[in-house]
């Protein structure tokens, strides 16, 4: 038995079944969810209503309605600014609170690249405040 776990053989096995050992709870929940979706695919095919379609479900409808004109439509531009702003703010608050738990640990150099980061973030925020102040985009 010493002579298998010492071979490139044995080897070559031990470590394959250390990897699928730490992958087994992954596997077991991909393994649940093809046998507990397959049935119930199966199931509702099974009981869902045969209906034959008409020509009339292809046809382009809303809310009940045919409509009148083309379905494309001018994008207002009038909320731009404040939709850039939040992403901005979302961004910087995601890395900030990332950087601000993990503070005490860092060296004092790594405050300069936060810094750098602030920087780009609030030219971007600038870019945005800039095309809230021009009314020509809507």
């Amino acid at each position: 038995m010493h002579r298998f776990l010492y071979s490139p053989i044995g080897l070559l096995a031990t470590l394959v079944g250390e990897a699928a050992s730490s992958f087994s709870p992954v596997l077991l929940m991909f393994g649940f969810a093809v046998v507990a979706t397959g049935p119930a695919l199966i199931l509702s095919r099974m009981i869902a209503p045969k209906r034959t379609s008409s020509p009339v479900k292809f046809l382009p409808m809303e809310s009940g309605q045919v409509p009148k004109e083309e379905g494309r439509t001018h994008f207002m531009m009038q909320y731009y600014s404040y939709v850039l702003m939040f992403v901005v703010f979302d961004v910087m608050s995601i890395f900030l609170y990332a950087w601000g738990s993990s503070i005490i640990g860092l060296p004092k150099a790594a405050t300069l690249p936060i810094i750098a980061f602030l920087g780009v973030m609030f030219a971007a925020f600038a870019y945005a405040l800039y095309q809230a102040g021009r009314k020509n985009v809507w």
